[in-house]
């Protein structure tokens, strides 16, 4: 999916150190499914996948057990010699770790002439004598998650142009794709508006955003700020989420992002039927009406204005009929659009935000 890149008003350094960054990767990919044993660990894949299929032309599994993202199955010879020139690491691991069982396929991968692309908080060139390979072959490695921007902590002042940030109430669960496809309708619309990437997948399909998990977490508000600066009045930043703030590992970064991203407008995601947090069994996912509380409570300390827009409910695995009945129930339990963003139309969700 590509991106437009709106000029902005006059900017410090170092926000124009994060809007006026952009990365061109190598492709087509061959995306990398590892030894993966779930879809949730494959939401990279499944990212590019949905948003960026021109750019995909195959998947390398390392087990049978490891989900199908429905791309055909290649070595890594084969899909070079069919025209890949990245394999782009398509699965998170807890912590972001490279798994020393990985580091032969992803040798292997360099010396049949691929690059390789990772969001992974472990740098590529921690995997022994991978670098060397890749300037004998003359391939790049590319570590998404691996760039510091200079930055200042957040300021909390209000700055011009419109923004909208999607929240959830739990990790993984459509923050990203809700945020992609709010910009495309209103892109549709001749609607001024701006993907902002915040995280790995998001940044390979816009060329250009901040991981904002990376950060060190004095500075993830003045990042957020940094990301989203000030604009024309009837522009929009749309703010991809992380984490989630009733999340016992990841509320941290949600917060950070909620204060320096200021939104005029937050969009909350959930996932029917989903009753504990993903890989958090002991933590309940909270209800809708408790997340739009907490985020609204929380974003109003640099954004006093903010409200909620929308619901967007992950319902792909219902029946038409039940999953309009459900976005219709909850629609008028909470006064908001309530939309599936890969299915619904979001010309309801548009009216109310614009």
């Amino acid at each position: 999916m590509k991106t437009d890149s709106i000029m902005a008003a006059p900017m410090a350094p170092y926000q124009a150190d994060i809007t006026s960054r952009r990365i061109v990767l190598p492709v087509p990919y061959l995306v990398f499914l590892g030894d993966a044993r779930s879809e949730a660990e494959l939401k990279t894949a499944f990212g590019l996948r949905d948003w960026a299929s021109e750019n995909c032309l195959g998947q390398h599994r390392m087990e049978s057990y490891v989900p199908d993202i429905g791309l055909p199955d290649m070595s890594f010879s084969a899909a070079h010699q069919a025209g890949a020139r990245s394999l782009l690491i398509g699965l998170a691991t807890d912590g972001g770790k490279l798994p020393e069982h990985w580091w032969p396929c992803l040798r292997e991968a360099v010396n049949s002439g691929l690059s390789i692309v990772s969001g992974m908080h472990d740098s590529l060139d921690s995997v022994p004598g991978l670098s060397d390979l890749a300037k004998t072959k003359g391939c790049s490695l590319i570590d998404i998650r691996h760039w510091q921007p200079t930055l200042t902590v957040g300021t909390g002042q209000r700055r011009p142009g419109k923004r909208l940030l999607t929240v959830g109430t739990d990790c993984a669960i459509g923050k990203k794709y809700t945020a992609l496809a709010i910009t495309r309708a209103m892109k549709a619309r001749a609607q001024a508006a701006t993907f902002r990437a915040t995280g790995q997948t998001g940044i390979m399909l816009a060329g250009s955003g901040v991981p904002i998990d990376s950060i060190i977490s004095d500075f993830v508000s003045g990042a957020a700020e940094a990301l989203s600066p000030a604009n024309a009045a009837d522009h929009w930043d749309i703010i991809e989420g992380q984490g989630a703030l009733c999340h016992p590992a990841y509320a941290a970064v949600s917060l950070g992002l909620l204060h320096g991203s200021q939104p005029d407008r937050i969009v909350v995601c959930h996932q029917h039927g989903r009753k504990t947090l993903d890989g958090f069994p002991d933590y309940p996912v909270p209800s809708l009406a408790e997340a739009i509380e907490i985020n609204l409570t929380m974003a109003k300390l640099t954004n006093p204005q903010v409200s909620c827009a929308g619901i967007s409910l992950n319902t792909s695995a219902m029946a038409p009929r039940d999953r309009q009945d459900l976005l219709d129930l909850t629609s008028e339990q909470h006064g908001v659009p309530c939309f599936d963003p890969m299915i619904s139309s979001l010309d309801a969700l548009l009216d109310f935000i614009l």
